[in-house]
């Protein structure tokens, strides 16, 4: 079937799972787009599913997720649920033909990930998208540009500093990111920013990590019983990168009152900084950084939906987020978390 045929033809769509994220972007974005139906839903209760329901005019409702996967009323599955359920569901929605739409992060594990991307790459006619890191769309172009045009010289270090700005809150109920259950190897937002960095300047060949949990059991906010909690609150990591850079990263939710999110790279000839949603640049000539103009023409919007949709109907291909670079960043965040659990400094496979 030629690209104008698809394209004239609907596209109909079940989420599993309509979280904050899904809610106020995925599908609000889907529903901009011509030729899109929402037909069905399913969350962990059924109460919360009615009221998507209800709220976005998607007729049907179901129980279990594995019955919407399974119906013959969709082409496309959207996965907006925690991490504990991205394999099964990216698995089951392959395996019955349709497109996927995963949440960050991509799995579990990188186990997980690494059978959802042979999944994918068994059914290469079916579109297979992780939700990818929005924080520095805006500037990623801009940044490999410059790169390449020698602005920073031999590439020397990269420093990453993700924080919430908050103080330690020790009374908070234990959420997802923190629930080892449901989010796996994740820890806060590090496969985000490590997704960053590969844009920009690659992959790490190694890591050495360092991190801390302050408040060791949280009350389940269901249950009310205690949870132990192993995911770190505060988390550094060195990694050697491929490049020959070394990188540093420090995730953390107890700094209060410092910026929320800044990533430096460190050449011999030059700096860049983003900061405060910003960039920022400075030559060895130069005394100070100073703030960065982006031309429009390198600005890159969130577009994950119409990306998601153009790419069903042939009209592109995904890059922003696809399977292969997904398992990369959980190869990533498995080797952290392999190197907090064992003291010492881990490969990261390639």
């Amino acid at each position: 079937m030629n690209t104008a045929a698809k394209a004239a033809e609907p596209i109909r769509i079940g989420i599993v799972g309509a979280g904050d994220n899904t809610r106020s972007r995925h599908i609000p974005g889907l529903k901009a787009l011509p030729g899109v139906e929402l037909v069905s839903v399913c969350n962990r209760r059924r109460e919360s599913s009615e009221k998507v329901a209800q709220e976005f005019g998607i007729p049907t409702v179901y129980d279990r997720w594995e019955d919407l996967v399974a119906a013959a009323d969709t082409q496309a599955i959207v996965i907006g649920t925690w991490p504990y359920l991205h394999a099964p569901v990216t698995l089951a929605a392959l395996a019955a033909g349709k497109h996927v739409l995963c949440e960050a992060r991509m799995a579990m594990n990188y186990e997980e990930a690494a059978r959802m991307l042979a999944a994918a790459r068994a059914k290469p006619s079916l579109v297979a998208q992780v939700v990818p890191s929005p924080f520095t769309l805006h500037v990623d172009r801009t940044v490999n540009r410059l790169i390449g045009e020698g602005y920073l010289g031999q590439l020397l270090a990269v420093d990453v500093r993700a924080n919430g700005g908050a103080f330690l809150d020790r009374n908070g109920p234990l959420s997802w990111r923190r629930n080892e259950a449901l989010s796996g190897r994740n820890i806060m937002s590090l496969g985000i920013w490590y997704e960053t960095i590969m844009r920009w300047v690659g992959e790490a060949a190694s890591v050495m990590a360092a991190g801390k949990v302050f408040v060791t059991s949280r009350p389940d906010p269901d249950s009310g019983k205690p949870v132990a909690v192993r995911i770190p609150e505060h988390l550094d990591v060195l990694a050697d990168l491929r490049n020959g850079a070394q990188a540093h990263l420090q995730i953390s939710s107890v700094q209060g009152l410092v910026p929320e999110n800044e990533v430096t790279l460190f050449g011999a000839d030059g700096t860049l900084r983003f900061s405060a949603n910003a960039l920022y640049g400075g030559r060895r000539e130069d005394t100070s950084l100073r703030k960065l103009s982006i031309r429009p023409d390198e600005i890159r919007r969130w577009r994950v939906e119409e990306e998601f949709i153009h790419a069903i109907r042939g009209i592109e291909q995904v890059t922003l987020t696809d399977f292969a670079t997904g398992a990369r960043y959980m190869a990533f965040t498995d080797a952290v978390a392999q190197s907090l659990a064992e003291g010492r400094r881990v490969d990261v496979p390639v």
